[in-house]
C-alpha cells in the first residue's frame, strides 16, 4: 500500500523486470470488472485462449488445470492487482477463493494487493478476516523524508546524464519537499517544472525562487 503517486505500479513493474524464467505472471490493473471478468482477464494475461462464451465455474477450473500443469514444470504462478482498493466486496471474495487453490504440499497461486491507503482499511473489515488471515507479508510505501528526496533528485538527474548539473540550492530542495511531501509523482512535477524554468532563464543553479514559479505553474496560479 501507498499513497496516490509513491510509487506502487512504478515498483510493481520493476519487481515484474526482475522475475526470471520460471515465473507465469497476471498483471491486472484496473479492477473494477465483475468477477467472471476476472477470471476471464487472468487468464488471457496467463497466456492461455479463452472461449468466449463459459461461465465463472468453467474459467476457474481452466485457472486449476492450468496451475495445476505448472508444478511439474517448477513454475511459479503469481497475480498482481493493481489499484486493488478499487475491488469491490463480490472481487475480494473472489481473490479469497483463489487462494484456496493448492494442492497437499503447495499454494498455486500467490497474490499480490497493490493499493492506496484505503485497502489497508478494507482489509480490516471484520467481514474480510478470512482473507486477512491469508495474508502473510504487508508493506506499506512511506513518503520520502526531506534526505531522501534530494538523493532522489540528484538520483534522477544523474540517470539523466546531468554530470553534476544542473544544481538545487538547500532552499530550492526544502521548498521541493514541502510542496511535494515526499511524494515521487509530484517530487518529478515539479522538478520538472523547475528545469524547464531554469533552461528559459539560461541558469543551471534553481534556487527557491524558480521553484516558487513552479509550484505556481503547476496550481495553475501563474499570471
Amino acid at each position: 500500500t501507498g499513497e496516490v503517486g509513491a510509487g506502487k505500479t512504478t515498483l510493481c513493474r520493476a519487481a515484474l523486470e526482475h522475475l526470471g524464467p520460471t515465473f507465469r505472471t497476471a498483471l491486472i490493473l484496473n479492477p473494477v470488472m465483475s468477477s467472471t471478468q476476472l477470471l476471464r482477464t487472468i487468464l488471457v494475461e496467463l497466456g492461455l485462449k479463452v472461449p468466449g462464451r463459459i461461465d465463472r465455474v468453467a474459467y476457474l477450473d481452466m485457472l486449476n488445470d492450468f496451475l495445476l500443469a505448472q508444478v511439474p514444470l517448477g513454475e511459479d504462478v503469481v497475480l498482481i492487482i493493481d489499484e486493488a482498493q478499487d475491488l469491490s466486496p463480490e472481487l475480494l471474495e473472489q481473490v479469497r477463493l483463489l487462494s484456496n487453490l493448492e494442492t497437499d504440499r503447495q499454494k498455486l497461486l500467490q497474490i499480490v494487493l497493490i493499493g492506496q491507503p484505503e485497502l489497508k482499511r478494507m482489509l480490516d473489515d471484520a467481514r474480510l478476516r478470512q482473507l486477512r488471515q491469508r495474508i502473510t507479508v504487508r508493506y506499506h510505501l512511506d513518503s520520502l523524508s526531506r534526505e531522501e528526496t534530494e538523493l532522489y533528485v540528484y538520483y534522477r538527474l544523474q540517470v539523466a546524464g546531468g554530470n553534476g548539473r544542473p544544481t538545487f540550492s538547500r532552499w530550492a530542495m526544502s521548498r521541493i519537499h514541502r510542496y511535494s511531501k515526499g511524494v515521487p509523482r509530484l517530487i518529478n512535477a515539479v522538478c520538472d517544472t523547475s528545469l524547464l524554468a531554469g533552461y528559459v532563464a539560461g541558469v543551471d543553479h534553481l534556487t527557491g525562487q524558480l521553484i516558487g514559479r513552479a509550484i505556481r505553474e503547476l496550481e495553475g496560479k501563474a499570471s
